[in-house]
């Protein structure tokens, strides 16, 4: 399944249309631990309603759809209403000024934009316009969207601006920034999967990795994704990428978990950065039986009391698929952020690369 896959999405041209399907979530057999992301045990459960084709730019490689439809019942969708959270000019000029988060974004540039626009973070020019706002990144800037590169040029360009402006701007890694720099220090070296012979650059392809990218991909770019801290807490908000307690192997504090990850990455050794990547793609430990459990190990060891991640794409989450004949034209709904696990957990990885929404979510939520 692996070859095959790989030589499908890297083997497609710019003419591939653009369809709201699940197509774009393929990580190989060999990343995965056998638990409840187990391909073998949904073959044929994904759906892919097709919306209207839209151009590519050339490099772009749309990759296949892998992920199983959970079909749950006992996760609430929270929509929050934007008349009740003052904007960032309403807000009071003294102290930090509000928290925003956003959702994995994977090189939708355009989307990213817009959805920054109707916070009045940025205004028309894409400048900072939110003077003291607080906006974090969730990690996933690249692979699977056409620009990831821009993305990245963005959020370091916002970054600047904010700072200037007495807010800030700050960023998580997420899994595929440790691909794409794996892809890009280690190319075809093969890795100790511990399920056969695997390489980054291979694991890149599989995941969605576009050419245009890796040409644009520049040294200031390596050094910012390699420096990026895995987990934060503030305002009593855990931010972390991944939906998985894997950040436990790497410290009880999030000074040390910060620490060991960079250092992982600056001791430059392929089989340790790929177990690094192997275990930030692990997601759903908070969705199942035990979830509540899992998001409290992590709050009682980081702080916080509540977590909000990116990663695990909210129609998953809710079982919101579509059908895979086609009939159900409309898509993934995501309208806003996703409140489960006993109301300890919030998703928001709102589905974009799957026809879904680019969330951008003003913290606390109005619930």
């Amino acid at each position: 399944m692996v070859e095959g896959s790989m030589t499908q999405g890297a083997g497609q041209g710019p003419e591939v249309e653009r369809t709201a399907t699940l197509r774009d979530f393929r990580v190989p057999a060999y990343v995965h631990e056998t638990g409840p992301y187990d391909h073998s045990a949904h073959p044929g459960d994904v759906a892919s309603p097709v919306v209207e084709p839209v151009e590519h730019p050339e490099g772009y490689t749309p990759t296949e759809r892998d992920l199983p439809v959970i079909n749950r019942g006992d996760t609430v969708q929270v929509t929050v209403d934007p008349s009740a959270v003052p904007t960032p000019e309403q807000q009071s000029t003294t102290g930090p000024g509000p928290l925003f988060v956003v959702g994995d974004v994977h090189g939708y540039l355009d989307e990213l934009m817009a959805a920054l626009r109707e916070k009045g973070l940025v205004d028309d020019a894409g400048q900072w316009c939110a003077g003291t706002a607080r906006l974090w990144f969730l990690g996933d800037f690249t692979d699977r969207g056409p620009d990831g590169i821009g993305v990245i040029d963005l959020v370091m360009r916002l970054s600047a601006e904010a700072a200037a402006a007495g807010g800030y701007c700050k960023a998580l890694m997420g899994n595929h920034e440790l691909l794409l720099l794996g892809a890009k220090r280690f190319g075809d070296t093969p890795v100790n999967s511990g399920a056969g012979t695997a390489t980054f650059q291979a694991a890149w392809l599989l995941n969605g990795g576009q050419k245009t990218d890796m040409d644009r991909l520049q040294d200031h770019h390596l050094q910012w994704m390699a420096r990026l801290d895995a987990l934060t807490e503030t305002d009593g908000h855990l931010l972390v990428h991944s939906d998985t307690t894997a950040y436990l192997d790497y410290g009880d504090s999030i000074e040390a978990v910060n620490d060991n990850v960079r250092e992982a990455l600056t001791r430059n050794d392929a089989d340790e950065v790929w177990d690094l990547f192997r275990k930030f793609t692990k997601r759903f430990s908070f969705r199942d039986e035990g979830g509540a459990e899992a998001v409290r190990s992590l709050l009682d060891t980081y702080g916080g009391t509540r977590i909000v991640h990116g990663h695990s794409p909210i129609p998953y989450l809710l079982g919101e698929v579509g059908s895979e004949d086609g009939e159900d034209s409309a898509g993934p709904v995501v309208d806003g952020p996703h409140v489960y696990a006993d109301g300890l957990a919030i998703a928001m990885d709102g589905g974009v690369t799957m026809a879904g929404k680019l969330l951008v979510q003003q913290l606390p939520l109005g619930d």
